[in-house]
């Protein structure tokens, strides 16, 4: 991955659905560069997907989480993953083990979350932070 590929990232970062013409003017390539650059970028897994980022006025959460030692974090991961609102699963360093990074209706529906994963036998700790603000870059 190179200079051009970083700008091709960060542009498309900011808003995905910038057309490929912009993206090349403003770095100063050609629109066909910037599209099998995307290409290449989806072939290698470098871009997993493209999203949408929403202002529902929904609740944010981060929903931290310490497992057991003997668990396998991808595992417990790959099936938090799928819960309903939660947007991302990171895997972290420090104190606890997990993010769930949330996007719920209410705060209900953040309790329910957190209440779910403490059912989780491989969950030994979560701390729940609401996000005020965010700003995208």
């Amino acid at each position: 991955m190179d200079d051009v590929d970083r700008q091709i990232l960060d542009a498309l970062r900011r808003d995905a659905r910038t057309p490929y013409t912009e993206i090349a003017e403003d770095i100063g390539v050609s629109e066909g560069t910037v599209r099998n650059r995307v290409d290449q970028l989806i072939e290698d897994d470098v871009i997993e997907r493209f999203t949408v980022a929403t202002s529902t006025g929904n609740v944010k959460a981060m929903i931290e989480i310490g497992v057991a030692m003997d668990v396998d974090t991808n595992e417990v991961g790959d099936r938090m993953v799928e819960w309903d609102a939660v947007d991302h699963v990171w895997q972290v360093s420090g104190e606890d083990d997990i993010v769930l990074v949330v996007d719920a209706a209410d705060t209900g529906g953040v309790n329910d979350l957190m209440t779910k994963a403490r059912e989780q036998e491989s969950v030994v700790s979560t701390r729940t932070r609401l996000i005020l603000d965010e700003k995208l870059g």
